[in-house]
């Protein structure tokens, strides 16, 4: 039984994740911990969680689209790969031990944070792609399925390999990142209902609050660009490294 007032004070802290989320990802880190402090078991508050950001990156999508800055008709394949692969991961994670997992990924969002800090590509002018749009469609199959199965920090991956292979400008990775997330969230969303995992009172509780953040996150992403996507970006990417070790040394 959740006490009243924990839909209040959850669906104030979707407010400050939805933001975090439209902008560089890592919400999830946030809320997950709130979530299993209120009381919520461990695969409720995953499945609860999707939902909020699902509607909180909904806004935010719907925001960057309607300036125009994601063209998601030629990332089809893309989209429809991060689906399934997405779905897979939600499949995968019922009966594995994401132990290992979570010791890599640190690794992982580390050699993020410094590809941000030191690369000259990772600003809002588009650069030689490296490679085309279906050749990255694995690749954001890849990551789709980690959202599905462990989720820290997929945000930050879009983003990075949209900016460091595809060439796209920082906040054009950031919309497209966007549309990538919505769809893996969806997925999930649609499995975990299925299993019968969601809190749905309060999950819609809490994407109201994730969809004022998701507002308020994609208008200042759109307004200061990479001056404020940038080090964003890093503060997450470390801040997530930190809480992932301190979870895995702690357990």
């Amino acid at each position: 039984m959740i006490e009243p007032w924990v839909y209040a004070v959850l669906t104030a802290v979707a407010v400050l994740t939805g933001f975090i989320d439209s902008i560089a990802g890592g919400g999830g880190l946030i809320m997950m911990p709130a979530l299993l402090f209120a009381g919520v078991p461990p695969i409720n508050a995953l499945a609860t969680n999707k939902l909020q950001s699902m509607f909180g990156t909904a806004t935010a999508f719907a925001n960057y689209a309607r300036k125009g800055l994601v063209d998601w008709r030629s990332n089809w394949l893309s989209v429809a790969l991060i689906f399934i692969a997405a779905g897979a991961g939600v499949i995968v994670v019922q009966s594995v031990d994401t132990k290992a997992l979570a010791l890599l990924i640190p690794l992982l969002l580390m050699a993020v944070a410094l590809y941000i800090l030191i690369s000259p590509r990772m600003s809002d002018e588009d650069a030689h792609q490296r490679i085309g749009v279906r050749a990255y469609s694995p690749i954001g199959a890849a990551i789709g399925f980690y959202d599905g199965f462990f989720g820290p920090g997929t945000g930050s991956f879009f983003t990075t390999t949209l900016v460091a292979l595809r060439g796209l400008g920082l906040t054009r990775a950031t919309a497209l990142t966007k549309l990538f997330n919505l769809t893996s969230n969806i997925a999930a969303v649609l499995l975990f209902a299925i299993g019968g995992h969601m809190f749905w009172l309060l999950g819609l509780c809490m994407a109201g609050g994730a969809m004022l953040g998701g507002w308020i996150g994609s208008h200042t992403a759109m307004r200061f660009g990479a001056r404020v996507i940038r080090p964003l970006l890093v503060i997450l990417s470390l801040g997530l490294t930190a809480r992932l070790l301190w979870s895995y040394f702690a357990s």
